[in-house]
């Protein structure tokens, strides 16, 4: 199995060249230790394939702060975002939606979805830069708390939905650990390729409460570029082989010309 696993690592490499790759990642009781999961994606799936991966860690050398990171985007070719409520200063803020604007990718992981967002009320320092729009304009869903908070969730493909994303991918193998997000309601352009739905726990009553989306792809800005969202991401999520296998199709997918 490991063989064919790897195997498929191969194949889906060729979808895409060696590229420069960035994560920004922070350390974060609530960031469901994106630093240590990202690090080992990176040298287990990423670098064998070719790309030359930076990570950068928040809150450093303070608070908010992503050193590093304006130097480390002028020649990336894809950013990935694992971050939660971090408002970069001016310049590294900057950075990010000039990555963007050029056309070139982002993949968001979790907490992606309210990556910019401050908590209700709380005061930001004058010098750093919320973006909570971010959510609705760049990756096209809602942050609307959780569907199911710290309780498992099945993952299941729509009907009629094939995409290259899902190459590899077995969903019966894939198993939300921690939290359903809320997502929902989805901008029109995007496109769902996966959806949770809760395992434990009775339903709202007369809440007829949908499906949520777990993962989707759409585009972003006057150069299209490429998004890529997922809500899975807890560490458990990290360990099944199926998740790795859609993010390396999603790293393939969104640097592809």
């Amino acid at each position: 199995m490991k063989n064919l696993i790897l195997a498929a690592f191969i194949a889906l490499a060729s979808a895409a060249s060696a590229s420069n790759i960035v994560i920004m990642v922070v350390e974060d009781p609530n960031n469901y230790e994106a630093p240590r999961t990202m690090r080992d994606f990176a040298e287990k799936q990423l670098r064998p394939l070719g790309h030359h991966v930076t990570i950068i860690d928040g809150d450093k050398p303070q608070p908010h702060h992503f050193a590093g990171l304006v130097e480390a985007l002028k020649d990336a070719d894809l950013l990935v975002l694992f971050s939660r409520r971090r408002f970069p200063p001016k310049d590294q803020m900057a950075a990010i939606r000039a990555h963007l604007a050029a056309g070139r990718p982002l993949l968001g992981i979790r907490t992606a979805n309210h990556a910019f967002i401050p908590k209700p009320k709380e005061v930001v320092d004058p010098s750093l830069v919320p973006w909570p729009e971010f959510t609705q304009e760049v990756l096209g869903g809602e942050n609307a708390g959780y569907e199911t908070k710290g309780l498992p969730y099945s993952v299941w493909v729509p009907d009629g939905i094939k995409s290259p994303l899902l190459v590899g991918v077995n969903c019966a193998n894939i198993f939300g650990h921690q939290s359903l997000y809320k997502v929902l309601p989805l901008a029109a352009d995007v496109t769902p390729i996966l959806f949770g739905t809760p395992l434990i726990g009775p339903p709202k009553a007369g809440s007829g409460s949908p499906p949520q989306p777990v993962a989707w792809i759409r585009s972003y800005g006057a150069k299209k570029a490429r998004i890529f969202y997922t809500s899975l991401g807890a560490p458990e999520d990290m360990k099944i082989a199926d998740v790795r296998t859609l993010l390396v199709n999603a790293v393939n997918w969104t640097l592809k010309p």
